[in-house]
């Protein structure tokens, strides 16, 4: 197996871009990653193209990543298409990573790009009410039903999306389980709200406390609007090259790839987190890179909501079981604590285009391995961390993926 390194990434601003096209996104990120490596499209041998919703809200169904990229040059190359819902990006970046290092390929782009916004409101949020994903949702609800922490009295509200009701039942569960505070999770939620401010990629860069973000709009308690991953639009890429031919590369600054693991869930009791698929994957990943959780330096963490953060956050061993919340009110997982986690901002505030989110956690984490983040640069950066799940089926993520990358 050869070595793997990321030699060029590219990022447009997540947030509105209602006068853009997925192919305009995606292209933009594209010219960024091969500006950042010095590398011409036709270095590139292979695409791979992460989307989830574009068939749906822009009646492309076909080759949407031929034809976002062939206007720039990239042109008689393999290419693949890949779906698997919030994990788009990141099963792109894997499949990259496993292509060149057995062989297949010598310089793969991974691109993904997701355009959520749409003037149809209707439009916009039925991608996020299919008919199984919904009954899916309902399961959990009814396995979970009596072993929750009760709404207070006044927060009885109901989310008219049940994904969110089951994301407020997790979040409930962890504090039945753990003794976790709604305030806990609003820390998580400050915590990365004020990260964001100095990271011009993200959707939001107001900065919020604990208190602001518990007084918020409630989403479906203890879950409050800033906790929860907005609707977003953008793309992210990456250029993945053999380390063996970076050479070629006069602008690159390598980041190697230590690990790239990816698992889906199981069936197993709803409180059972020592059996939780990320800290099954985590486990494998670490075991790749010849590392454990206290070596990790900066990490970026799947948080569709604040109470997912604390869960990944625990199952990937940055925190022990039930103290990531205590560890966020501390400081811990924040800039300049002992595991910074989502110091891009994470889901909740940089922003969420579903096919476009594994990739730009990918180009946070290598732009803090170079040393290049400015205000919200991890002193001493030289391992990172970064864990995208996809989906929900039965008692947890349908899919997690766990990317540890280092200093080349």
């Amino acid at each position: 197996m050869r070595a793997v390194d990321i030699i060029g990434v590219g990022m447009t601003p997540f947030g509105r871009h209602l006068d853009k096209t997925h192919s305009e996104l995606a292209q933009a990120a594209v010219r960024m990653a091969l500006t950042d490596a010095g590398a011409g499209a036709d270095a590139i041998d292979t695409t791979i193209y992460s989307n989830v919703v574009q068939g749906f809200v822009a009646g492309e169904m076909s080759i949407p990543g031929e034809y976002a990229l062939r206007p720039l040059g990239v042109k008689g190359v393999r290419a693949f298409h890949v779906e698997a819902a919030c994990a788009s990006g990141t099963m792109a970046l894997h499949l990259a990573f496993d292509l060149v290092r057995t062989g297949l390929a010598d310089v793969v782009l991974a691109v993904g790009v997701e355009k959520l916004y749409l003037e149809d409101r209707a439009k916009r949020f039925a991608v996020f009410t299919q008919p199984l994903d919904i009954e899916v949702a309902q399961r959990y609800l009814a396995l979970t039903k009596g072993r929750l922490v009760g709404v207070p009295p006044g927060c009885e509200t109901q989310s008219p999306n049940v994904l969110m009701e089951a994301y407020a039942a997790q979040a409930r569960l962890h504090m039945a389980t753990y003794g976790t505070t709604a305030r806990d999770f609003a820390a998580v939620s400050a915590k990365n709200h004020m990260h964001s401010v100095d990271n011009p990629h993200s959707q939001y860069r107001n900065p919020m406390s604990a208190e602001e973000v518990m007084a918020a709009a409630l989403v479906s308690w203890p879950l409050t609007a800033p906790m929860c991953a907005p609707i977003s639009d953008g793309a992210a890429a990456a250029l993945v090259c053999a380390s063996e031919a970076t050479s070629r590369f006069s602008g690159a600054a390598p980041i190697r790839i230590l690990s790239a693991r990816s698992m889906t869930g199981q069936d197993r009791d709803p409180a059972d987190y020592a059996r939780h698929v990320t800290r099954l994957v985590a486990q494998h990943a670490y075991e790749d890179a010849g590392v454990g959780p206290g070596d990790i330096n900066v990490a970026e963490v799947h948080d569709a909501s604040s109470s997912g953060e604390v869960i990944q956050v625990e199952a990937l061993g940055l925190s022990r079981p039930g103290e990531a919340g205590a560890d966020a009110v501390s400081g811990a997982l924040s800039l300049g604590g002992r595991s910074p986690v989502n110091v891009s901002g994470g889901l909740i505030s940089k922003g969420h285009p579903l096919g476009a989110t594994g990739l730009a956690q990918i180009f946070e984490l290598v732009s803090q391995l170079r040393g290049r983040c400015g205000k919200r640069q991890v002193a001493g950066a030289r391992l990172a961390l970064a864990e995208n799940s996809g989906g929900f089926y039965g008692v947890e993520d349908a899919m997690s993926c766990v990317t540890i990358l280092s200093q080349a």
